[in-house]
């Protein structure tokens, strides 16, 4: 089930949501450090990290499930926001170059078939970022943020799920390692958090934060081959039944006979 957009933009408005931007954006950027030459298209509601490339890609899209609702952004300027359908998006075959999905995986009834819409749209060798929350993080045990709203992923979920839809994933990162409580001493403290949690490499960040690139050829398993049994040719059949075909015998008077002369 999709979180209405008052809930999504009141959350990144509260000290708590501002936190959680400043950190996933950082993740996100680490990945791509800017997007020159690029079309970005920002899925679910990616706004809160697309303001990171305005000033980079060559055009920014932001589309927003009808369930979830739509809101203006920019701010200032052009809107560059659209109400589509998780399904069918509006934008021709490989006509993007770059995709963040952000509260979109998690809440989707199929999260395949948004993700087999995502390579349609992708150009080939295409990349995407999934923000998605982690199945063993805290964030997805308290329902007070978005995070801990739909299906949560972990790891090898989402690996899976990118094998199936065709997409290679490459990066592996995680954020939200501060507990999802707005007091004060958590927020001040959440780069030492992040820090502590990258370092020691602990499962229970908040969210998974993954690159995945377009593949254009489905990948062929290898099966194991059964070892048959090893046939030479048969140039004459063999009979398995012999028969000894006894020799007349031989009498006194026939010996004699053999040996006498005309």
């Amino acid at each position: 089930m999709d979180v209405d957009i008052v809930e999504l933009r009141d959350f990144y408005a509260s000290p708590l949501g501002t936190v959680a931007r400043r950190l996933v954006k950082k993740a996100v950027e680490r990945i791509w450090p800017d997007a020159r030459g690029h079309t970005v298209l920002g899925f679910g509601y990616a706004t809160p990290y697309l303001s990171a490339y305005r000033s980079s890609a060559d055009r920014l899209l932001a589309f927003m499930p009808a369930a979830q609702g739509v809101m203006h952004w920019p701010r200032h300027g052009p809107n560059a926001t659209a109400l589509v359908d998780k399904t069918s998006l509006p934008l021709q075959i490989g006509s993007v170059d770059r995709v963040i999905l952000a509260h979109a995986l998690e809440t989707t009834d199929s999260p395949q078939a948004l993700m087999e819409e995502i390579w349609r749209v992708l150009t080939p060798g295409g990349r995407v970022i999934v923000i998605v929350p982690n199945r063993r993080g805290l964030w997805t045990r308290m329902d007070t943020t978005p995070f801990g709203q739909g299906q949560p992923f972990s790891r090898s979920q989402l690996a899976r799920l990118m094998q199936a839809s065709l997409f290679s994933a490459e990066t592996w990162g995680e954020a939200l390692y501060i507990p999802p409580v707005p007091r004060r001493l958590a927020l001040r403290s959440a780069v030492a958090w992040e820090r502590i949690g990258a370092g020691l490499s602990l499962p229970f960040a908040g969210v998974h934060v993954m690159e995945a690139v377009k593949q254009l050829y489905r990948p062929i398993p290898l099966r194991a081959t059964r070892k048959s049994a090893r046939m030479a040719p048969v140039f004459a059949p063999a009979s398995s039944v012999h028969l000894t075909i006894p020799r007349p015998a031989q009498t006194r008077e026939t010996r004699q006979g053999l040996h006498r002369r005309p």
